[in-house]
């Protein structure tokens, strides 16, 4: 189990069936629904303003999930993948949404249901990443539909997630 710790009286809160990864950090206002995974060196700091994870949804390897104090909460949905190192900062990022590795997501942005932040994007404050789309760049722009099989991306990741936590062993 990670590194959890209360702050100002409130601890973090997970659903059944949940993977926190060794030395993953959980800090304050979080709640997190079931199935989901932190992973390894992961960061969620509810110390300044409040987070809200769902169901099924996956932390990947050093990703920050943070807030802004008195102004932007994070809220991100069901069957989420936030790929490796990618920081989610008082944002929203809906149901069935991808961050990829390194992305950027600012305050008071939303990652609307079925798109997808390209690795390394930097999504502006207040942008709308809208659903059925790929957003690339720096900063990041609607680049293509998403079509095809590759809409397949968003339930095959987060079930690929929900089974790997189930390898690791003590």
């Amino acid at each position: 189990m990670g590194i959890i710790k209360k702050c100002k009286g409130i601890s973090p809160s997970w659903g059944k069936d949940s993977f926190i990864a060794d030395n993953a950090v959980i800090v304050g206002d979080v709640i997190m629904g079931d199935s989901c995974s932190v992973w390894w060196g992961a960061v969620i700091r509810g110390d300044v303003n409040s987070i809200r994870i769902g169901d099924r949804t996956n932390i990947q390897d050093g990703a920050i999930i943070h807030c802004t104090y008195q102004k932007a909460a994070t809220k991100i949905g069901n069957d989420v993948s936030i790929g490796h190192q990618a920081i989610i900062h008082g944002c929203t990022v809906e149901d069935l949404a991808l961050v990829g590795m390194g992305a950027i997501v600012m305050d008071h942005a939303v990652v609307q249901s079925g798109s997808i932040v390209a690795a390394g994007a930097v999504v502006l404050e207040n942008t709308i990443v809208e659903s059925g789309y790929i957003y690339a760049g720096v900063p990041a722009k609607k680049v293509k539909k998403i079509e095809g099989e590759l809409g397949e991306i968003f339930t095959r990741t987060a079930k690929n997630y929900a089974m790997y936590k189930d390898w690791i062993e003590d």
